[in-house]
């Protein structure tokens, strides 16, 4: 175990100095995982506060109807995040694994030149499409998707500087990149809604702050170090790994405020992203805990796994998950009522499921991120087969909002179970130590 001030040194180098150029010892591992947990957890509280702030506003200032358009706006950006996340990950797992800092340049410089390739055609592909998409959502004004693929066309190769700023243990200036953003996109939004800009000035707010978040802050001194022939390069493998992780990602999390959008009144639509906003919340805390286990499982060597790795975020979300539920049990309408106003009441009973949810999903997560640190993992697509199943349940189920919910409840729930029985069975050994003679 390490004492308290070793961990307080340890948050001071993974928030200011960082870089990590070597293999770690297990105590430093240890120390790493838990300081960077912290920064991260911290820091992705104030960014929900601060996205918290940006829905609590547009809600109350454009209704529940218009409130339902940025919503689905903010969900297909969600989607897109799927490329984005794969790129962020794959970037930090090669920046971590590189051992000199001119090897981890030459991996970042690689990424981000394919990540402006894909993010623009993905953005163009949205703005040419604008007109279709906006009538399946019900989006009376289809303008609103081509301001959102402004800032698509950016998102990606955010997802690479992020990625680096990872691999590096930089949390302190990754979770700052994360703040930033936040922050500039709740400005904007309320500047441009306030002067009568409407659903268009919330998404533009969105766009602003992802091109923002490129620009600022600058990425730091070690990626101006001259490029080195990374000894292990992004391999196209883990590409694919982490793309199918991420679509089967952001499927699960977001694929039914887009369904309701299209199967319920706007009001109602509304009323649901209302509800899965505590989901997001709840989900966001959660993958900052994953995001800093992630580099230091990649840094390790394959014969030097620590199941303290794993316990310790494993540990820390299910607390999370359990802290969001009870207090959706017990607060539903204060909360909605107090956060959303009057108009969005009846979602308060809908809360508690959402959570559950959304809580199960959490801690599949942490177990699949963990594989894939370490290997190429099967999970993801396992994942993958569950978003699609998700999507056509709620197509076959979706009489009430309750119901759309209980679905997902309990497709979340089997899917721990398939994830967790394999896990724990393999790594028996790292979990549960064996007695020495």
């Amino acid at each position: 175990m390490f004492q308290p001030q070793e961990v307080m040194t340890y948050i001071g180098r993974a928030g200011r100095l960082g870089p990590v150029t070597g293999q770690l010892s297990q105590q430093e591992s240890h120390a790493r995982v838990l300081s960077g947990s912290i920064i991260m957890l911290l820091s992705m509280c104030l960014v929900s506060v601060l996205n918290f702030a940006f829905n609590v506003a547009m809600a109350r200032l454009l209704g529940p109807a218009k409130f339902g358009h940025v919503t689905a706006a903010v969900t297909i950006l969600m989607l897109a995040s799927a490329i984005t996340l794969a790129f962020q990950l794959v970037c930090a797992k090669f920046v971590a694994r590189n051992d000199s800092l001119g090897q981890k340049v030459s991996v970042y410089n690689s990424l981000r030149g394919k990540a402006w390739v894909i993010s623009l055609g993905v953005g163009a592909a949205l703005f040419i499409m604008q007109k279709p998409v906006a009538s399946y959502l019900n989006i009376p004004d289809h303008w609103v998707l081509a301001v959102l693929a402004i800032g698509i066309g950016a998102y990606v190769p955010l997802g690479v500087r992020r990625g680096a700023m990872q691999g590096i243990c930089l949390f302190g200036k990754l979770s700052g990149n994360f703040v930033f953003e936040a922050l500039a996109k709740l400005l904007i939004a309320v500047l441009l809604v306030t002067i009568g800009y409407g659903v268009l000035g919330a998404v533009g707010a969105i766009s602003g702050s992802i091109l923002a978040a490129y620009v600022f802050p600058r990425m730091g001194a070690e990626f101006h170090t001259k490029p080195q022939t990374a000894l292990q390069p992004a391999s196209f493998r883990e590409g694919m790994q982490a793309t199918v992780f991420f679509v089967g990602q952001v499927i699960i999390n977001n694929i039914d405020i887009l369904l309701v959008k299209h199967y319920f009144a706007p009001e109602l639509a509304g009323v649901y992203a209302a509800v899965a906003l505590v989901g997001r919340v709840l989900y966001l805390a959660s993958w900052s805990v994953v995001s800093a286990m992630f580099p230091i499982s990649a840094a390790a060597k394959s014969r030097e796994e620590d199941a303290n790795v794993l316990i310790v975020p494993l540990l820390l979300v299910m607390a999370i998950s359990i802290v969001f539920v009870i207090g959706a049990s017990f607060f539903p309408a204060l909360i909605i009522d107090t956060i959303f106003g009057g108009g969005f009441a009846e979602s308060g009973s809908l809360l508690t499921l959402y959570a559950a949810a959304t809580g199960l999903y959490s801690l599949s997560v942490v177990l699949m991120t963990y594989e894939m640190s370490r290997r190429i993992a099967n999970t993801g697509w396992l994942q993958l087969i569950f978003s699609g199943i998700l999507v056509l349940a709620i197509a076959i189920f979706h009489h009430t909002l309750r119901e759309v919910i209980v679905v997902q409840i309990v497709l979340m729930a089997t899917m721990l179970l398939l994830v967790s029985f394999p896990f724990f069975r393999r790594y028996k050994q790292l979990l549960v130590p064996q007695e020495t003679t």
